[in-house]
């Protein structure tokens, strides 16, 4: 197995950082990213980058980090016990963006790289990452070419590549305590390393750098759709439910904590408005109830 390029992993982090911001930024046409670059006392550091009251983003977060550290947190030993004691580093490009727009959907996408060293034993190294869509009215052509360029990210890989990491990513973004997914799914991998460095880096690269491909389309298309004080209070009350993952489920948001990470960059993902009512349910046949009955169900996106 080819031994991994730390430097190589962080250049191409940062550049898609760049690309990222200048391509959402250009879109919102009302706002820039704004940089906060920080330093953590145990090793390491980063570099958030934050949009507020845009045209079209209501928050949105694009952020770097690299940090480092002598022991493994608990969220990483939980399901690989064996790197308890070793030394670690982490990299990785974490974003969401929270559109003001209810038409919009929110958007998530991660791509991440660990390695855990120890004196005398070879590194355990793996990739992560992935992204995700959270609509509050569903549309099925923009989940059609959501996964259509996921699927075309992950086919030079291998032909099980999009269905493995497409369940990966219906399983793991699921709120259990609600019996629920989050959204309409996309991808998600983690501990990817069987492909041999190389071939890994080159497919988190595939994912990381077909995000904007996948959401940036679906901006431009709902952007400008009109909506009123019902469709903005139905969004913030689907808010609570990106919230509920995050806080409870979310692998990187433990992580981050877990490891003294900057709590602003972490808890960047939450939204800046959200609601929650008691025993909710949306009115049936309403445009509301179809995301329930439609969108929040296991669905084959490419033949929908």
């Amino acid at each position: 197995m080819s031994q991994p390029d730390k430097a190589a992993v962080k250049a191409y982090l940062l550049k898609l950082q760049d690309s990222i911001c200048d391509a959402l930024a250009a879109e919102d046409g009302g706002a820039s990213f704004v940089e906060d670059s920080w330093q953590r006392e145990e090793g390491g550091g980063g570099r958030s980058r934050v949009l507020t009251d845009g045209a079209v983003i209501e928050k949105g977060g694009v952020n770097f980090s690299h940090v480092h550290g002598t022991q493994m947190p608990a969220s990483a030993t939980a399901h690989r016990p064996e790197l308890a004691g070793r030394s670690f580093e982490a990299m990785g490009v974490s974003l969401v963006i929270h559109p003001k727009n209810p038409y919009v959907p929110t958007s998530h996408a991660n791509v991440r790289f660990f390695i855990a060293e120890k004196e005398g034993a070879d590194p355990v190294w793996w990739f992560g990452g992935g992204y995700d869509l959270t609509p509050y009215y569903g549309n099925k052509e923009d989940c059609r070419h959501w996964h259509q360029t996921a699927f075309d990210a992950c086919q030079p890989f291998g032909e099980d590549i999009y269905p493995r990491f497409k369940k990966w990513c219906d399983d793991y973004f699921y709120l259990k305590h609600r019996d629920e997914p989050r959204g309409v799914g996309g991808l998600f991998f983690d501990d990817l390393n069987e492909l041999g460095f190389e071939k890994s880096f080159a497919f988190m690269q595939a994912v990381g750098d077909s995000y904007v491909d996948a959401y940036r389309p679906i901006m431009a298309k709902r952007k400008d759709i009109a909506y009123g004080e019902r469709e903005r209070e139905f969004q913030l009350y689907r808010r609570g439910r990106y919230v509920e993952f995050n806080l409870v489920f979310d692998r990187g948001t433990l992580f981050g904590l877990q490891t003294g990470g900057r709590t602003e960059s972490i808890l960047m993902s939450l939204p800046p408005l959200v609601r929650w009512e008691y025993d909710w349910h949306p009115q049936p046949g309403s445009p509301e109830s179809e995301l329930y009955d439609i969108y929040l169900k296991p669905c084959d996106w490419l033949e929908a």
